[in-house]
């Protein structure tokens, strides 16, 4: 009977984690899942550590942010070393995580980490942490396991969990008729982040445009996919300020992707979900100025969106920083809305990415590899 420890942070590696619970408990039943993590994780019926919270700090700052790092580092150091474990699992959350590894070695645990740390974006410095700390990686990029296994860690590529939670195909008309969007209307799909600093970059920016868009076609709509850690107040605030009507759904980007003509989003996860329901978009990034130096100093890749990377050239135009203006998000959409060869090229690159992250069922593979690692 393995007993099995599963370590998450923010919402979206407790919503990983529990797909995973729940494919360990299909092909093990006996196995024995404790883990430390949120609601998702609870529901796939892992057992919590009692006393421990989820090791998400969104929202903490100064000395209670301090306090709790060092609270619950503690405690997950004690369950590590207390418990018998025969392996333990890291999911995301490489800011923690990393940490919290060093000491699961310390305590003579094996380790698998699964969604691994972007060491390829950051310092080449921190694939040694992971030499000294991890026994088994599991990615989801089809470019990741060459950089590990050259490195001699153990590697296993999965494929991307996003293929598990989008469709394989999408009715656009009966959508749109759900969201009260004219079948012939031009949709434009405004995705300004997850966090509330980008929302507070970007989305002013992203209503400009939208305005300039609608001079040149009176018909446009605008859908605006509001992601759950993003509160109402906030939205409702920088929305009253334009005077473009822009639709807001909840909890679901993937519907809002599938409706639209053209996506303007913020760079991250959203970028490859967009790129798998296979909507053209243009990728913003755009933060403050010193943020922006720091990343530059230590960004090693020659793209930030995700799409990119994984297509090995530039499929998704990036518009970063001085370049995220209303003039050129207007001027690259027109582009990709009036160009239809363009269009098309950037709808076929897509379909090659989406391709190339494997088949549905990473959830799955990842639970045949972790019950293989506890037999080791």
């Amino acid at each position: 009977m393995p007993r099995i420890l599963i370590v998450t942070g923010e919402a979206s590696g407790d919503l990983h984690g529990a797909h995973l619970a729940k494919a360990i408990a299909a092909q093990d039943p006996s196995a024995q899942l404790v883990g430390i993590g949120g609601p998702g994780m609870r529901a796939a019926g892992v057992t919590m550590i009692p006393g421990v919270p989820q090791l998400d700090l969104v929202g903490l700052v100064g000395l209670s942010a301090v306090r709790a790092v060092i609270q619950r580092v503690l405690a997950v150091r004690r369950v590590l070393k207390a418990e018998p474990w025969d392996l333990v699992v890291f999911i995301d959350n490489p800011g923690m995580n990393m940490r919290l590894a060093r000491m699961a070695k310390a305590a003579g645990r094996r380790v698998l980490y699964y969604i691994a740390p972007q060491i390829w974006a950051w310092r080449p410095g921190r694939m040694k942490w992971i030499q000294e700390r991890v026994d088994h990686v599991v990615v989801i990029l089809p470019f990741e396991p060459d950089l590990y296994r050259r490195a001699g860690v153990r590697c296993t590529f999965v494929g991307h969990p996003l293929l598990d939670s989008v469709a394989p195909v999408y009715d656009r008309k009966a959508l749109r008729r759900q969201f009260n969007l004219e079948d012939s209307a031009q949709v434009i799909g405004l995705f300004p982040g997850s966090r509330v600093g980008e929302v507070n970059m970007l989305l002013p920016l992203l209503l400009q445009t939208a305005a300039e868009l609608l001079k040149r076609d009176p018909k446009t709509q605008f859908i605006l996919a509001q992601a759950s850690s993003i509160g109402d107040t906030l939205l409702h605030d920088l929305l009253r300020e334009s005077p473009v009507p822009v639709l807001v759904v909840k909890d679901q980007a993937s519907e809002a992707m599938a409706v639209s003509d053209l996506l303007l989003v913020a760079s991250g996860t959203a970028t490859l979900q967009a790129a798998v329901v296979g909507t053209p978009m243009i990728l913003l990034y755009k933060t403050t100025l010193a943020t922006y130096w720091v990343a530059r100093m230590w960004i090693r890749v020659r793209w930030i969106g995700l799409v990119n990377l994984v297509a090995g050239r530039t499929v998704v135009p990036e518009l970063i920083q001085d370049e995220a203006t209303v003039e050129r998000v207007t001027k690259e959409a027109c582009r990709l809305l009036n160009d239809r060869q363009a269009y098309d090229e950037m709808k076929n690159g897509l379909r090659q990415v989406r391709q190339s992250l494997g088949d549905p069922g990473a959830s799955f593979r990842t639970a045949q590899v972790v019950l293989a690692e506890c037999r080791v």
